[in-house]
């Protein structure tokens, strides 16, 4: 675990608009493609993120609703340059599947990046 005032990168990557458009106005994906899509995140991606070291976690979501479903990647990384081992040189720039196309009804050309100052699994970092 990363002590208090080390460095610690998190990543959101959303299959939504952010922050133009507030979560759940448009589906992710249609309904009828959330299972595949969620199989090839687990099948495709989850391996490619977990195979790039500094990875700390990665936690995928899913929410369906009656038109569609939305999902959230949030990534944990020990730094930035992790970040970018994954995505690339400018970690701001979402990086995409070529299957996405297949699934995502829009994509978002922006990941969220965030440096995390305080985390409850680690009460070392309670002032």
């Amino acid at each position: 675990m990363v002590s208090f005032g080390e460095e610690l990168e998190i990543s959101f990557s959303a299959s939504y608009p952010v922050p133009q458009r507030l979560p759940g106005r448009f589906p992710a994906t249609r309904a009828e493609d959330a299972a595949a899509y969620e199989a090839f995140l687990r099948e495709r991606a989850a391996p490619d993120y977990a195979s790039i070291p500094g990875l700390l976690r990665a936690v995928f979501t899913r929410r369906d609703e009656s038109d569609g479903a939305h999902f959230l990647l949030v990534t944990f990384w020990d730094g930035l340059e992790a970040v970018k081992a994954f995505a690339g040189a400018d970690p701001a720039k979402a990086k995409y599947y070529p299957e996405d196309d297949r699934y995502l009804l829009e994509k978002e050309s922006q990941s969220l990046n965030h440096q995390v100052f305080f985390d409850s699994d680690d009460v070392r970092r309670v002032p």
